[in-house]
């Protein structure tokens, strides 16, 4: 993987700072658990509200994890004073997401000044097993002037 340089010394405060301000991670149950420089992991444990039908985790809950985890892959590399939001995306599901949780990996593959693109890979995990349950292709765009 290429090293990245991030734009902001206090990247990793700032990363940490705007996920914790995202009610909706804070509904999913959802946690950072890797930080680096274009690269940011997330955990969802399994609940039974974030459950389809057939008690797999729903589409929607496995796809805003990774949407999230890029998102926060390409701000970890955004100057100060700059947010993050999506502008595309395009996510393949696997494998039905089950495991006692799932595990959303960002990273970043090109950096850009005005757009970014990252890749999001989800994992459904039960002890040491991982399951590869969807894979996308995300676009992101720094805005300046909108403090994340």
């Amino acid at each position: 993987m290429t090293a990245f340089e991030p734009r902001d010394p206090l990247w990793e405060e700032r990363v940490r700072r705007s996920f914790a301000r995202q009610p909706f991670m804070g509904h999913l149950g959802a946690s950072l658990s890797h930080l680096a420089p274009g690269e940011v992991d997330i955990e969802m444990p399994h609940r039974s509200e974030l459950t389809q039908q057939h008690g797999f985790f729903h589409a929607g809950s496995t796809t805003s994890i990774a949407d999230s985890a890029a998102g926060y892959a390409a701000l970890s590399l955004y100057p100060a004073g700059t947010g993050v939001l999506s502008t595309e995306f395009k996510i393949n599901l696997l494998n039905p997401g089950k495991g006692e949780k799932l595990v959303a990996r960002g990273r970043v593959i090109k950096p850009g000044r005005t757009l970014t693109i990252c890749r999001s890979d989800v994992y459904g995990v039960t002890g040491d097993r991982e399951i590869h349950v969807a894979t996308g292709l995300f676009s992101m765009i720094c805005l300046e002037g909108v403090e994340d």
